[in-house]
């Protein structure tokens, strides 16, 4: 009996769990999965939990219910793993062995890695949304704020779903506006990046969009440390923005499990090849999605689009065939801008997001780079494709490669 073994049973895991028990004989080989959580959150509804858009129930659902019968479902810790020995060790004392690994442990936020961010104000009047507690803790604080200086900050590159931050800046300006109280709220955007975002042309639609939302966005801003104390960010460079309420994204970082095994960079990162999916150093692990280090988005566009790329690779090394299957590093992200209305931006490693329409060209019906009510509604009918659809690995119809079909130049 041959072994696959899947760390991670998010999005990417479950994904594969459910395209190669499809394929592959049960008699021939087994698939585990190991997570460390028993909950799937759906994480792009967490932006939604503080505005009482979304509660705390609508975005999770146990993990076990995606995992498909014929899959063994392994409810720990990794405690690391051993690459030249094919083998996963769990924090119980288990060790599984494998003749193929997927990595998809994602990534994590590490508020701990800022000094000063973890104090006596965090989640008092410091938040996160990126995670489920952190979405619900601030949803509980804005039911009564009745105002200040609410500042945004986007702590160090990378970071998972690059769009997020928008969106909760974009919300929040709606949310402040019907609760009667935007007069009295001076919103702030701080970025390591020069602009709103990391591309020229989105960056100059989305710019726009917070100017014209009286939105103030302070770029190059890395952040050193914050100053609970005195309610400020303060950057390398020595900038201080003030506060009454911060809401950062913190520093993210891959799994710990991956330090501990000797296997990533210093961000816990796994050296994979952009194209292939393949880990650089050892030919029997595959990783996929925001584990890896390639040089795309950090999101769930990317893990839909990247699972095609590393099945067809995956059976190919199994199979003894080269592996000819290119991920171009597709990401495709849905922008909520508040009132209604959303934008939409499609992108791959050579690509940067374009206006033009997606995903037929000239019929659409969602507009790229434009902000839309229909786009919105993309958005919003997501969370039932991917309860549905995608996490069980059934085919949409997308394709995994970028096009420029729609797109104008």
């Amino acid at each position: 009996m041959k072994k696959i073994v899947i760390l991670g049973a998010g999005t990417g895991g479950t994904i594969m769990a459910n395209k190669l028990r499809k394929v592959l004989e049960r008699d021939e080989w087994s698939i585990t999965v190991v997570d460390r959580d028993p909950n799937h959150y759906y994480q792009p509804g967490f932006l939604f939990i503080p505005f009482g858009i979304y509660n705390k129930h609508d975005v999770v659902k146990p993990k076990a219910s995606f995992i498909p019968a014929g899959v063994k479902f392994i409810i720990n810790e990794i405690d690391r793993v051993e690459p030249d020995k094919n083998t996963v060790h769990l924090t119980n004392g288990q060790i599984l062995e494998y003749d193929f690994l997927i990595v998809a442990t994602g990534t994590h936020i590490k508020p701990a890695e800022t000094p000063g961010l973890v104090g006596r104000e965090w989640r008092k009047s410091i938040f996160d949304f990126y995670t489920h507690e952190g979405a619900v803790a601030l949803q509980n604080f804005l039911k009564t704020w009745e105002g200040g200086d609410m500042v945004i900050n986007i702590a160090e590159l990378p970071f998972k779903c690059p769009v997020a931050p928008l969106e909760f800046a974009f919300l929040a300006d709606e949310f402040f506006v019907k609760k009667g109280i935007r007069d009295k709220v001076n919103i702030y955007y701080t970025t390591p990046l020069s602009g709103a975002f990391t591309k020229p042309k989105s960056s100059k639609m989305l710019g726009e969009l917070l100017k014209e939302k009286n939105i103030h966005i302070i770029p190059d801003f890395y952040l050193e440390r914050v100053d609970d104390e005195n309610k400020k960010i303060i950057s390398y460079d020595g900038r201080e923005v003030k506060f009454d309420l911060l809401t950062i994204i913190p520093v993210n970082m891959g799994a710990d499990w991956v330090a501990r095994s000797g296997m990533g960079d210093d961000m816990n990162y796994i050296a994979t090849d952009k194209y292939t999916l393949r880990s650089e150093k050892w030919e029997n692990i595959f990783v996929l999605g925001d584990a890896s280090n390639i040089p795309t988005s950090k999101a769930g566009s990317v893990v839909h689009f990247a699972s095609d790329v590393l099945f067809e690779n995956l059976m190919a090394a199994i199979e003894g065939r080269p592996l000819i299957a290119k991920f171009d590093g597709h990401s495709n992200c849905y922008i909520e801008t508040g009132f209604g209305k959303g934008s939409l931006i499609d992108f791959n490693y050579e690509t940067e997001p374009l206006p033009g329409t997606y995903p037929l060209p000239g019929i659409g019906p969602f507009g790229l780079l434009k902000n839309t009510r229909i786009n919105h509604y993309g958005k919003v009918m997501f969370r039932w494709i991917y309860w549905h659809l995608l996490l069980k690995g059934k085919e949409l119809p997308l394709e995994s490669q970028m096009t420029m079909a729609g797109k104008e130049l």
